[in-house]
């Protein structure tokens, strides 16, 4: 059977594929319509990643989604229409069913500036958007912090609260008015979405005006009232939020599903942490997410029958616990599995690996030009440089901090906590990095004083630290390289006190390279030993460096190393089961201890993650951004990005009243992750503006997603302006009705029109036009903008004119007087090169 017979053909160098499901057939979603969804259908959603080649995660995702008011012929038909786009597609594929108003992350990471849920059915035409329509006359209802939705709604006063913002579309204007209760941040979102639907619905031409403040704003606010009738009284408080915290995602639940005679029969298998091992491949498993998400896995070997009934089973399994109709289901097939799904367990090893291995060997030799140049490579050795730069080191003792002679650098306490401050130059600017060390038996007093001490450090450093909280035990490779291997940890006293000499110490030296070598002082007795491992035992009187059968040449060249930080006693080399008498008699006799090979710890494959944190009634919110780039990251946020190994917390320069927070919100996100994380996993503290290589060089999901031509540096602006900032129209607030009011009136009530009436010449005073001429439009409306979406009044041939002269700087790294006095040729070049051309 050809189950791609009467199928929509899919284009290979497209990465997203919308149909709207239309007479039970599939039927294209032109381009300009994507994020416009009617309430009335149902449609279908393919996302194909363009990376240029495959990695793990590349699977593509398939969704299909379900409006409100969708009947149960049109829900039916999607639900069989994507079935068989899925077998067309193979094995490859995540399926995932989508209830409007309860998308997944995944689902709402498509549509940048938002989604717009449409009342009704969609015209017999197929029209999504006609351009330059402007006989329109409704009220948006817009939500959401990173992922914006807006919801057509009844046009009245009633359908206002003072938590979310709303839109009121007259064709020729759009007036957004903002809830007194917004934050700036959701304000500046809004803004992008009113922004795209100016040019996506408008053609560019339709004046925007921002409510703030309804007090300075009496002439939009007479305009609003003309349409929507005085209004009775104040607005409604704000409705409560019910997002999903941390911890109910925490509570994760694993069934075997499978037929018994003619039932159906739901096993429990295990609860949080979940293995790998627990999937079978022969079996279909439910994976129950506390009722926010169900999974739905299908073993390769699992019958063709199991694999149809996959949603039906997940819809029987919501019923029957009683969960909302609208819980997000995602099927995964074995060896396709989502990043989402794959972080659900303690770890997890990919069939077929092609990321490279997590603790990839790092060269003896580092050159450090290639990793300032080339950041990708720093994120994936977590290398910033060589660790040839400056290095402090202050011991917090009374509660302050205490310098530490650099003859015992690297000589640490368990029972203490330090601050190490570490400068080096990238490219010529100074950077830094202040790691936050807390032994294991540091007292709660001095952990609160290492990061009060580490405060008053970067103030001192007016901002400019990247603050890295490190775990006795869990250092990451750059902290042990600038120590050149010579870490040791003292289990006993604070620096200076020590043990008497007659007492036996034994320390395990652990590493191969200066990257990844740490001595850690452990209980003086046999039992302590390990035949893969090197251990010194420093006695009153000898000093004995014990090897084990299974240490290789470089972990024994690093011994050496470490042992004139520990002791300057002459050294006897001790090999195993030749050790003397007195070596037993120190330890205080013979004992069992391990004697098989340790394998290597398995290193987590699974790809990089970035959300945005908000904290709701106490709880930590996370709202994922799953195709992410560098330009998500905005100056209002607080985001988490997580690669495993590190968890990276990047704070925007307008969200500095979060940075308390922001490190108590990352333990809140190990403490609670489903995987059972390390609660040592190093914690980063990352600053806009001042961000080291090794967050720049992530590796994103989806490369194709980013936007090439500017430097990352130079990303500092957030997409969504503040409001202040990104008004296209500058109204009049003298609270005269006159002939603005009745022109905004008229231009709702007219018929459509292809353009608008030309405005006034030079010198007039048609609203809108001093934006333009005092060269203030945002970058979003002139870059890669064909003449006919330009905005009225600007010159193609001269797009970049307009850019304020912040912006011009910038974008082009110099002033507007230094660009128009270079060539013309040069000009046109590097206005091609950023899109303006």
């Amino acid at each position: 059977m050809d189950v791609s017979k009467g199928l929509p053909a899919i284009e290979s160098h497209r990465e997203l594929h919308i149909w709207i499901v239309e007479n039970l057939k599939m039927v294209s979603v032109p381009e300009k319509a994507y994020g416009n969804f009617f309430e009335e259908h149902c449609y279908i959603i393919l996302h194909v990643p363009q990376s240029p080649k495959p990695t793990q995660g590349a699977s593509s995702d398939l969704h299909y989604w379900v409006g409100t008011e969708a009947g149960a012929e049109a829900q039916g038909a999607a639900g069989a229409l994507v079935q068989r786009l899925q077998e067309a597609l193979g094995s490859q594929t995540v399926q995932h069913r989508e209830a409007q108003g309860h998308e997944s992350d995944c689902f709402l990471s498509y549509f940048r500036p938002g989604i717009i849920y449409r009342k009704g059915g969609l015209a017999s035409d197929l029209k999504h958007v006609e351009t330059n329509m402007f006989n329109i006359q409704r009220l948006l209802h817009i939500k959401g912090r990173k992922h914006v939705s807006a919801t057509e709604v009844e046009l009245s006063w009633k359908s206002f609260n003072k938590g979310d913002i709303f839109l009121l579309d007259l064709g020729r204007m759009m007036i957004q008015w903002n809830g007194p209760k917004t934050s700036i941040s959701e304000k500046s979102r809004g803004l992008t979405l009113t922004c795209s639907l100016q040019e996506r619905e408008r053609g560019g031409r339709a004046q925007i005006g921002v409510v703030d403040d309804e007090a300075e704003a009496t002439d939009l606010m007479q305009i609003m009232e003309a349409v929507l009738g005085r209004r009775a009284g104040s607005v409604r408080a704000t409705m409560p939020n019910k997002s999903i915290n941390q911890l109910q995602k925490a509570n994760i639940r694993l069934y075997h599903v499978y037929e018994k005679g003619e039932d159906l029969v739901v096993q429990e298998l295990a609860t949080r942490p979940l293995t790998q091992d627990l999937l079978q491949e022969e079996d279909c498993c439910i994976l129950d997410q506390g009722g926010f998400k169900i999974y739905v896995w299908q073993g390769r070997m699992s019958s063709p029958q199991d694999k149809k009934a996959a949603f039906t089973r997940a819809a029987g399994f919501i019923r029957a616990k009683g969960y909302p109709t609208y819980t997000n289901v995602e099927v995964v097939n074995d060896g396709a599995e989502s990043a989402a799904f794959q972080q659900l367990f303690r770890t997890w090893t990919p069939l077929t690996p092609s990321a490279p291995p997590s603790d990839k060997l790092i060269p003896a030799k580092l050159d450090v030009g290639l990793l300032h140049s080339q950041p990708e490579l720093a994120a994936q050795l977590r290398m910033v440089d060589d660790g040839s730069g400056k290095v402090e080191v202050w011991c917090i003792q009374d509660l302050r901090r205490q310098p530490v002679d650099p003859k015992h650098h690297g000589q640490l306490y368990a029972g203490n906590c330090y601050l190490v401050l570490y400068t080096y130059q990238k490219l010529g600017r100074v950077q830094y990095i202040l790691y936050l060390w807390q032994g294991h038996q540091a007292p709660a007093d001095e952990i609160k004083a290492l990061n009060c001490n580490a405060e008053e450090l970067d103030a001192m450093y007016r901002g400019a630290l990247v603050q890295e909280h490190v775990t006795m035990g869990s250092e990451p490779p750059h902290f042990l390289t600038i120590f050149q291997g010579q870490l040791v940890v003292f289990q006993v006293g604070h620096k200076g006190e020590g043990q008497p000499a007659s007492t036996a110490r034994l320390f395990h030296v652990q590493g191969t390279d200066s990257h990844n070598t740490r001595t850690v002082e452990v209980a003086a007795r046999a039992s302590s030993l390990n035949s893969s491992d090197i251990f010194l035992l420093v006695t009153a009187s000898a000093c004995y460096l014990w090897f084990g059968k299974g240490c290789n040449g470089d972990q024994r060249e690093m011994a050496r190393v470490v042992v004139p930080a520990i002791s300057r006693k002459n050294v006897e080399t001790v090999l195993e089961g030749q050790e003397p008498n007195h070596f037993w008699v120190a330890l205080g006799g013979r004992a069992p201890y391990p004697s098989s090979k340790r394998l290597p710890e398995e290193g987590c494959s699974c790809q990089p993650r970035l959300f945005e944190c908000s904290s709701q009634m106490g709880c930590l919110v996370l709202t994922e951004v799953v195709f992410f780039s560098q330009d998500d990251l905005d100056k209002h946020d607080v985001m988490l990005l997580d690669t495993w190994q590190e968890i990276f917390l990047w704070l925007g320069e307008a969200a500095s009243e979060w940075k308390k927070a922001a490190v108590a919100w990352g333990r809140e996100y190990l403490e609670t992750h489903p995987a059972g994380r390390s609660p040592a996993t190093p914690l980063v503290l990352v600053k806009q503006g001042h961000e080291p290589p090794t967050f720049t060089g992530c590796p994103l999901p989806h490369p194709n997603l980013r936007e090439r031509g500017l430097p990352w540096a130079d990303r500092r602006r957030s997409t969504a302006r503040e409001v202040n900032n990104l008004q296209l129209s500058r109204w009049p607030g003298n609270g005269r009705a006159g002939p603005l009011t009745r022109q905004a009136l008229k231009s709702s009530q007219d018929s459509s029109e292809s353009e608008l009436a030309p405005g006034p010449k030079a010198g007039g005073s048609r609203a809108g036009t001093s934006t333009i001429s005092s060269g203030g439009l945002p970058w979003e409306l002139l870059r890669h903008q064909a003449a006919e979406d330009l905005p009225e009044g600007v010159d193609p041939t001269r797009k970049e004119f307009y850019l304020s002269d912040s912006d011009f700087q910038d974008i082009f790294g110099k002033s507007k007087e230094e660009f128009y006095s270079m060539a013309k040729w040069k000009q046109q070049q590097e206005k091609k090169q950023l899109g303006f051309f």
